[in-house]
Parts: C-alpha cells; sequence; structure tokens
C-alpha cells in the first residue's frame, strides 16, 4: 500500500549530477515505496533545483534506520562544528 507521505523543503546547496554539479533549491523527503532499493517502503530524499530540468537532481533511498542514523550523524557533526566555533549560517 502507498503511503503517500512527502514533505518538500527548500533548502540552499550543490549536488553532483551525471551533468556535473548544480545548485539545488529543494529537497523531497518521502516514505513510500522506492524505486531501486529491494524494499517495500523507503524513506527517499530527492535534492533538486527544477528550474534545471529533471538531470538536476540527485536522490537516495534509506532504510528506516539508516535514515535515522544518517540524521543522528549530521546533528552530531553540526553540533561538533558550533562548538568548535566553525559553524557558518547562510542568509543566502
Amino acid at each position: 500500500m502507498c503511503t503517500m507521505i512527502v514533505n518538500q523543503v527548500a533548502v540552499e546547496g550543490y549536488g553532483k549530477g551525471a551533468g556535473g554539479w548544480f545548485d539545488v533549491r529543494q529537497a523531497n523527503v518521502a516514505y513510500d515505496h522506492p524505486f531501486h532499493a529491494p524494499l517495500e517502503h523507503a524513506l527517499t530524499i530527492d535534492f533538486v533545483n527544477e528550474a534545471l530540468g529533471p538531470s538536476a537532481r540527485v536522490a537516495v533511498e534509506l532504510t528506516p534506520a539508516a535514515a535515522r542514523e544518517l540524521v543522528n550523524t549530521i546533528l552530531t557533526v553540526l553540533e561538533r562544528a558550533e562548538v568548535g566555533g566553525f559553524l557558518e549560517e547562510s542568509h543566502g
């Protein structure tokens, strides 16, 4: 059964696809049937720049455990950077 769970968020960064590096402007985060992973459901993250067309996309499909571990790792790294005085917030 499809979950139809999806959220979109504006992001600021860069991704590397088949055509090289491009500006990433949005992330689509979903929990539903994956396209490639041999799982019933997966956490899917698509980093995209819709203005550049379908080739400006980087996608990952993760198990729930891997997605949780990734979130925890991201938060740990950001906390270490902040404590060390290295964290630079962009206001672009």
